[in-house]
């Protein structure tokens, strides 16, 4: 089943299962989003990554300009592990993670979440890249995909049993757009994908012709 399709089921699942005015709120907020225009104010394809330094699970900090040094780097930016749509992602990168790395990519996801959610998700599915702890959302907001979720999405989270303030541990309310970069040896962003829409992801196929175009 490709990732799409799992994405299309999550979602068709919450149309099932949640009141028609909560799902009309969910797309609204997401439509007010998009009409910010986020996405072309976010770091864009032949513009300079901003390097960092970021916590893995473990606690040790994973360096973006050493990682760089390895080659070609898969970033991958998401909200959360409370996301379904996020972990399905993780899930298929990691089912891609050999082919990745045969194309000479290193790949990392970066969240806002605690290094104990970090680890949390890397364990519970068996991840074998970096999952990176990203406080404050520093390194998303240079990326330019920092934004406070509508006040009219928090109790619907709250009703789903989502507590955004305890997994990011502070009170801002702030998430990345989720988004994947592919960033060459010297910080070039060869690619990218950024869309306010968090039921849309970059398929890993389309990953992978990236990094092959890049070789």
């Amino acid at each position: 089943m490709s990732l799409a399709t799992e994405l299309q089921a999550v979602t068709e699942n919450v149309r099932q299962q949640a009141p028609e005015n909560v799902f009309t709120t969910m797309e609204a907020a997401t439509a007010k989003l998009a009409a910010t225009g986020i996405t072309d104010q976010a770091l864009q394809t032949g513009q300079t990554m901003p390097d960092f330094e970021l916590p893995d699970a473990t606690g040790k900090s994973v360096s973006s300009s050493e990682l760089r040094a390895k080659g070609l780097l898969l970033i991958s930016f998401y909200r959360g592990n409370w996301c379904p749509y996020c972990n399905l992602e993780l899930q298929a990168l990691q089912a891609r993670l050999d082919d990745i790395a045969a194309l000479g990519a290193t790949l990392v996801a970066i969240s806002p979440e605690s290094p104990d959610q970090s680890l949390t998700t890397q364990e519970k599915f068996d991840l074998k890249f970096p999952v990176l702890t990203d406080t404050g959302n520093q390194v998303a907001r240079q990326f330019g995909l920092v934004f406070t979720l509508d006040e009219s999405l928090r109790p619907i989270y709250n009703n789903f049993g989502i507590d955004i303030t305890t997994h990011n541990g502070d009170q801002s309310f702030e998430l990345p757009v989720p988004a994947t970069y592919l960033v060459a040896a010297d910080g070039t962003v060869l690619n990218h994908f950024v869309d306010v829409d968090y039921r849309e992801r970059l398929a890993p196929e389309t990953a992978l012709a990236w990094l092959q175009a890049a070789q």
